[in-house]
């Protein structure tokens, strides 16, 4: 087979992978009723709630703020105003604050400086307590903190400030413990299937949160955003903590023929010295690194777009989130949609035409990072043609679902065994965009033209483009030697 930025150490490993996982397909358990679909569902759901309390700050915001500091009309935007249906009275019952833009964004950033913190933290705890609990405990701080959010909001933006950062600290060791889970759950020839089921609940997560929200606002008044959402995940705690377990050994309900059928296809995988970490050789690997360009390029695009389209909706395109919450939440339903099916396509190229996962994986990466850069830059030459505007922003972050079957699971191809670890470092450097990307974007727009949000569009395809060359330059699709072997007693 043609060969596709890989060694020959890629090569000889490759080989008989194909020959376990071909032996593996033939033991394979149904999927229908399984622990590890009902695993991926519920996972699925935990991560709808993860995005969903990331999310609807920023929709409440514009109805906690006294009106002489909203900026939510129309008069000011590039294209006129587009036409919204007519609603009863808004409700405006409950408390507003005076706070400036600086503290707005403060408010709104400080997520990210708890969520940061605990990423490799995350991964560590995952592998010596279990991800179940981890996990489990970290959304549920996030939902008590959630809860607690108009009390704070009533004592003062400081208050308000702490709380969101600890609610980053509780949602920053989910995705590690989630990776780590999945190494001791996922089949190899179903990783790429059972990892998208878990993506796509942190899309939809922002797909119903971004309108609902808005609703809830107009309808009920903005603390219900945050007693509601919270309500949602108390719920999935208690699901997650009656029905998820560590591993399908420790699965009281299990079938055997699906435990069996699990375990056999990691043993080759998994290191079975786990709890020594190869620090060294972690941080030396070339194929990691790779995997934190791509994830960092990716999230520049994400963050930007996830913070800023609401603000380039308003003041560019004539209408807000508020009044049109279907429209926003396109992008991020055609990714989730696209993410599954990518999952889909990829596993089944490795298991029924066998193909070799570092080529799926960088192809996947390559579609799911050039694509939306190109339709992103031709989103800033649409002008006032919302329908398009919306139409090429809805295709590149749809493309962009694509990366969820690429870089993203690649943490569990090259080193099962230290996924939580490996995913905690490369979301570390992947949460620094959701820091300064939007803040360089806003500071690139002071005058909202359309040239300037031309810009902003340029520099995030050309971050795409370079994390997508450099992952198909250094990445790779196997087990690594240090992953898998006991470390050595010797320095690496």
């Amino acid at each position: 087979m043609k060969r596709f930025g890989s060694d020959t150490e890629d090569d000889e490993q490759e080989t008989p992978l194909l020959h376990r996982e071909q032996e593996a397909r033939v033991r394979k358990a149904p999927a229908c009723g399984s622990a590890r679909y009902c695993l991926a569902f519920l996972s699925s759901y935990g991560f709808f709630v993860v995005y969903a309390l990331r999310v609807n700050l920023s929709v409440a915001m514009v109805d906690m703020l006294n009106s002489t500091h909203t900026q939510s009309n129309h008069s000011g935007s590039v294209c006129p105003s587009q036409p919204s249906p007519d609603r009863p009275k808004h409700n405006r019952t409950a408390a507003v604050y005076d706070w400036d833009s600086n503290t707005q964004g403060w408010i709104l950033s400080s997520f990210f400086y708890g969520y940061i913190i605990t990423q490799i933290p995350g991964g560590y705890l995952a592998g010596r307590l279990g991800p179940k609990w981890l996990m489990g405990f970290g959304i549920l701080g996030t939902v008590v903190f959630t809860l607690l959010t108009p009390v704070a909001a009533d004592l003062g933006a400081a208050y308000l400030i702490v709380l969101r950062a600890l609610e980053g600290v509780g949602e920053g060791v989910t995705f590690p413990a989630m990776y780590a889970m999945w190494a001791a759950w996922a089949p190899p020839l179903e990783r790429s299937r059972l990892l998208t089921i878990t993506y796509i609940g942190a899309q939809m997560g922002t797909v119903v949160c971004l309108p609902l929200s808005a609703e809830i606002c107009f309808y009920l008044g903005w603390p219900y955003v945050f007693y509601i959402s919270g309500a949602v995940g108390l719920l999935w705690f208690v699901l997650w903590s009656a029905l998820v377990f560590n591993s399908p050994d420790t699965h009281p309900r299990i079938s055997e023929q699906e435990r069996l059928y699990i375990t056999n296809s990691l043993k080759n995988e998994l290191s079975p010295t786990a709890k020594q970490i190869p620090w060294c050789s972690i941080v030396k690997s070339v194929p990691l690194w790779a995997i934190v360009v791509a994830h960092s390029s990716y999230n520049w695009t994400f963050y930007t777009l996830l913070t800023l389209l609401p603000t380039y909706m308003n003041v560019i395109l004539g209408f807000s989130i508020q009044k049109n919450g279907i429209l926003s939440a396109l992008p991020y339903m055609g990714c989730a949609v696209t993410a599954v099916l990518s999952g889909q396509v990829v596993d089944y190229l490795r298991e029924s035409c066998l193909y070799r996962t570092v080529v799926v994986r960088k192809c996947a990466t390559l579609m799911g990072m050039i694509g939306p850069a190109v339709f992103l830059v031709a989103t800033g030459y649409t002008g006032c043609n919302y329908i398009m505007a919306i139409a090429f922003l809805t295709i590149s972050s749809s493309l962009g679902g694509i990366s969820a079957s690429g870089f993203n699971i690649n943490h569990l191809d090259i080193a099962p065994s230290y996924a939580g670890i490996l995913l905690g470092i490369t979301n570390t450097f992947a949460t620094i965009p959701g820091m300064v990307g939007p803040v360089i974007a806003r500071d690139l727009t002071k005058n909202n033209t359309i040239g300037e949000w031309q810009t902003v569009f340029y520099i995030a395809a050309v971050v795409n483009l370079l994390g997508s060359l450099v992952f198909t330059m250094f990445g790779r699709g196997t087990v690594q030697p240090w992953a898998i072997q006991a470390p050595p007693t010797h320095a690496d």
